[in-house]
């Protein structure tokens, strides 16, 4: 049996590396999208269109999405799992750092979700997984904007999925704790920096591999079933 196309956004690392893993190891076609070109051809995945594609730029997503359609068939799934995270504190932080999680984290979720919704619409199937994050459920120190944009993420996939639930469309939102990923490193304030590092050292975390198993897990659910959402993390993390 042929298998859909699944496309994967952030996929050239961390839990975006490990999802396009998971799906390859399915026989799936993918379209995997970051923004190093190196890291994704880097992954030596069958049946894969790679491109370097900044997810802020709405027409670069379509174009990359349409190719990739006219290539493998039309996509069956998209996991917007490309995402920034700068911790620190908002009166010291920044403006462009809030700047770029809001346009990474939220603007380009958005465009992804643009990017293969009208057709899943028509078509009365498919599946949107959207990466959000604990910290998008409660608060934590120094996560002020990014965990404003993870809300953000729950928020846009719960009224998503009213929207889309009547033509046979899935939306399902994934929302990890901490997990061992380069994430962290992106962050310029030394002293966040060092106090979220230290919590990751004292707490045994989830691999993206166990990340990326649960995001295949409910997309092989029957179609007639959402998942609408999962959150997981590491028993240690306790908030």
């Amino acid at each position: 049996m042929t298998q859909p196309l699944i496309v994967i956004t952030g996929a050239g690392s961390g839990i975006g590396a490990a999802t396009a893993h998971a799906f390859a190891d399915r026989g799936h076609p993918l379209l995997l999208l970051g923004r190093r070109l190196d890291r994704l051809t880097g992954l030596g995945l069958p049946r894969t269109m790679a491109r370097a594609v900044d997810v802020t730029d709405r027409a670069a997503v379509a174009a990359a999405v349409a190719e990739a359609e006219a290539a493998f068939g039309p996509a069956d799934a998209i996991v917007n799992n490309a995402g920034t995270m700068l911790l620190g504190e908002v009166a010291a932080q920044p403006a462009g750092e809030w700047d770029q999680m809001v346009d990474v984290n939220v603007r380009g979720l958005l465009n992804g979700i643009a990017a293969v919704l009208p057709g899943m619409v028509d078509r009365g199937t498919g599946t949107v997984i959207n990466i959000g994050s604990v910290a998008g459920l409660k608060s934590y120190p120094n996560h002020t904007v990014y965990s404003g944009t993870k809300a953000a993420v729950h928020a846009i996939s719960e009224s998503l999925r009213e929207e889309v639930a009547a033509h046979g469309v899935r939306v399902v939102t994934i929302a990890p704790g901490a997990v061992r990923t380069d994430l962290l490193s992106h962050t310029t304030d030394e002293a966040a920096k060092a106090d979220y590092q230290a919590f990751k050292d004292a707490v045994e975390l989830p691999t993206v591999d166990e990340i990326a198993e649960a995001v295949r897990w409910v997309y092989e659910q029957p179609q007639r079933i959402t998942v609408r959402e999962l959150v997981l993390a590491a028993t240690g993390q306790a908030a």
